[in-house]
C-alpha cells in the first residue's frame, strides 16, 4: 500500500510517500480501506513533533479518516470486512490503509457520505463538546468564532447556530467571511482591516459576547477576552496563530467569566460514554443534513505535504480532504 511517511520531524516537505507492506491487525486492532483522511491542524503539529501525541517514528500523520473495514483482529466483535466506519486513529490516517483500535471507530449510517464523515471527528467533534459541554451554550446567547473561515470555525458556526446562538464570524480576509456567512453566521468581522473590539462592542450595543470559540490565539486573544459579557465563557481551542497567549487575569475578574479548556483527545479517554453520546449525535445531525461540512479543496495522497502546507499557513477555507484511489472510484453518496 501507499503511505505518507514523517521519516525525521519536520515541515510538511519533508515527507515522503513510499509503498509499504500492509498493516496485519492484532488482537482487538481492525484494518481499515482509507476512502478519505481529514487534513486538521494537528497533522501540521505532530510532523514537528510540537503535538501532545508523539509517535515513533517513521509514522504517517492523519488523525481521522473514512472507509472500510478490510479485515478484523482476534476478538473483535461489532465489526466485520465491509463495513463502513470512521478511524478516529490520532495517526497513521495518511495511507491507502490504516491499522487501529477496534475502539477508536464509529459505524457509518446508511446514506452519510464518505468524505463527510472524514471531516466530522476532529472538528465538529471539538466544536460540538466546546459548546454543549464546556460552554453550555444556550438559544439567545451571542458567540464569537474567531479563525472562522477554517474547518473548526466553520463547524463550530454551524452548531451554534444549530443550537440557537447569534453568531458572529471573524476571519482574516473578506473571501474567508463570504464562506462563513454563506453557513450561517449573522455577522462577521474582518481583524484584518478592522477593529476586533470596537466591532464587538457596534454588533453587540456594547454589551459583548456570552462565548467566545478560539481556535487562533496570539494577538486577538486579549481583545476577545475584553470583549466578554458578564459571566462569558472563553473557550481554548488551540493556537494556530503559533503563539500561545498570556491574558490579563484581571479581566476574568472584573467580567466575572470563565477560561474554558477544550482538549477533545482527553475528553475522548476520560469520559468514553460521554464521548459516544456525542458521537452518535453528531452523526444524526449529519445524515438529517442538519450540519454539512464545508469541503472545498481534495488533494490525492501524493499532494499531502501541499495540503498541510496550506493548512500549516492559515490559507485554508473550510475543509481539506486527501482522498485515495479507492476513495476517488467510490460513487459519492448524498450527505
Amino acid at each position: 500500500m501507499k503511505a505518507v511517511l514523517a521519516k525525521r520531524h519536520g515541515p510538511p516537505e519533508s515527507l515522503v510517500l513510499e509503498e509499504v507492506a500492509s498493516p496485519v491487525p492484532g488482537p482487538g486492532q481492525v484494518l481499515v480501506s482509507v476512502h478519505a483522511s481529514a487534513v486538521n491542524f494537528p497533522d501540521t503539529l505532530i510532523i514537528e513533533n510540537k503535538y501532545q501525541f508523539k509517535p515513533e517514528l517513521p509514522f504517517s500523520p492523519g488523525g481521522e479518516v473514512a472507509g472500510t473495514v478490510k479485515q478484523v483482529g482476534e476478538g473483535v466483535k461489532g465489526h466485520a470486512p465491509g463495513d463502513r466506519v470512521i478511524a478516529v486513529c490520532g495517526w497513521g490516517g495518511f495511507a491507502e490503509e490504516v491499522l487501529t483500535d477496534a475502539s477508536k471507530l464509529v459505524r457509518l449510517p446508511g446514506g452519510v457520505d464518505m468524505e463527510a464523515a472524514a471531516a466530522l471527528v476532529i472538528t465538529y467533534g471539538t466544536s460540538h463538546y466546546a459548546l454543549k459541554d464546556r460552554a453550555a451554550i444556550q438559544p439567545g446567547e451571542t458567540l464569537l468564532v474567531l479563525g472562522a473561515a477554517g474547518g473548526t470555525g466553520l463547524s463550530a458556526i454551524e452548531l451554534g447556530k444549530l443550537m440557537g446562538a447569534k453568531v458572529i464570524a471573524a476571519a482574516s480576509t473578506d473571501e474567508k467571511l463570504a464562506l462563513c456567512k454563506a453557513l450561517g453566521a449573522d455577522e462577521t468581522i474582518n481583524y484584518a482591516t478592522e477593529d476586533l473590539r470596537e466591532r464587538v462592542k457596534a454588533l453587540t450595543g456594547g454589551r459583548g459576547v456570552d462565548v467566545v470559540y478560539d481556535p487562533v490565539g496570539g494577538s486577538y486573544t486579549e481583545p476577545a477576552l475584553r470583549s466578554m459579557a458578564w459571566k462569558g465563557r472563553y473557550l481554548v481551542i488551540g493556537f494556530t496563530a503559533g503563539e500561545i497567549p498570556r491574558p490579563a487575569l484581571n479581566l476574568v475578574l472584573l467580567k466575572g467569566c470563565a477560561i474554558v479548556g477544550v482538549f477533545y483527545g482527553g475528553f475522548s479517554q476520560a469520559e468514553p460514554r460521554r464521548y459516544d453520546s456525542l458521537m452518535q449525535e453528531l452523526l444524526g445531525w449529519l445524515q438529517q443534513g442538519r450540519i454539512r461540512p464545508a469541503i472545498t479543496a481534495r488533494y490525492p495522497l501524493e499532494r499531502a505535504a501541499e495540503a498541510l502546507r496550506v493548512v500549516a499557513d492559515r490559507r485554508a477555507t473550510g475543509k481539506i480532504m486527501l482522498t485515495t484511489e479507492l476513495g476517488r472510484a467510490s460513487p459519492r453518496q448524498p450527505g
